[in-house]
């Protein structure tokens, strides 16, 4: 929605959080608060978005496209623009905002996968001020995780990044793709190779791609069938089963919780804790102790 920070081609302090040391794939989010300023910026090879998140509405100047628009500002109001376009941006107010950008070869490849649509022909719409309830959620859901810092949480983030995808080609685009939805859930041979690969490689960063490779669909439809099979999204089964082999060991052996949460997939003590809490309402070493 705006013109936070975007380029080095022209002002704009850095982020105040940003994904960059996350390890996400195909998607960079970043949130900027800054004073009245100007910027510019052009990315060839991601389609960006603004939402913002300024308490109070500001005024915006946006030049993309050459095309000129003007207005207030509020909060949840989103901007999208294709890569590859130039754009300009003036705000006379703090602004306070969520830069989501998300790679084009990403989009494609959703397109051609998940959509069944040619990527050669995929044209995305600027959008200079909407409403979008599904991006705005999915851009909180995002800047939740990016707050967490939850490394665990790979897996949830390359499942919004699809979501986001798909809805985009869906909303956005020149020409709007059909969307077939399966309906069923997984084969049971599908599921069951899927659940044996989660247990053997709980400690390891699972990838969404990885998961839905082994049955051989679009990472968005396994998505979708996995939750219709198992009653819950990828990640979260994967979080539960990652707390369940951590109750195992500190039950069965006196290894020490750090050296428990780093073979059960957590990349901490802290990270464990809060998991284990959420899970089991008790701490690690308490659940050890009872």
């Amino acid at each position: 929605m705006k013109s936070p920070a975007n380029h080095p081609t022209q002002l704009t302090g850095l982020p105040i959080l940003a994904s960059q040391s996350q390890g996400w794939e195909n998607i960079l989010v970043e949130q900027f608060q800054q004073p009245p300023g100007e910027a510019r910026c052009h990315y060839s090879d991601e389609h960006t978005i603004y939402l913002s998140l300024a308490p109070r509405p500001i005024r915006l100047l946006q030049i993309q496209g050459g095309k000129t628009h003007s207005g207030l500002y509020a909060k949840g109001d989103i901007s999208v623009i294709p890569a590859k376009m130039p754009i300009f941006a003036r705000w006379d107010g703090d602004d306070h905002c969520l830069q989501i950008r998300i790679a084009s070869r990403f989009i494609q490849s959703v397109a051609r996968e998940s959509l069944a649509m040619n990527p050669d022909q995929l044209e995305l719409l600027p959008e200079f001020r909407t409403r979008d309830p599904q991006i705005e959620s999915i851009g909180m859901m995002l800047l939740c995780e990016l707050k967490q810092e939850n490394l665990g949480g790979r897996l949830y983030v390359e499942s919004l990044a699809n979501v986001l995808a798909v809805h985009l080609l869906r909303q956005y685009s020149a020409v709007k793709p059909r969307l077939a939805i399966y309906e069923g859930g997984l084969s049971e041979p599908q599921l069951l190779q899927v659940l044996e690969y989660i247990n053997e490689h709980l400690n390891q960063d699972i990838k969404l791609a990885d998961l839905a490779q082994l049955v051989g669909m679009s990472q968005f439809h396994f998505s979708h069938l996995f939750k219709q099979s198992m009653g819950k999204a990828p990640y979260q089964y994967l979080l539960q089963q990652r707390v369940e082999r951590a109750k195992q060991l500190l039950k069965q052996t006196n290894r020490s919780i750090m050296d428990i949460a780093l073979e059960c997939g957590f990349n901490s003590h802290s990270h464990l804790s809060k998991q284990f809490r959420q899970f089991t309402g008790m701490a690690p070493r308490a659940y050890r102790t009872n």
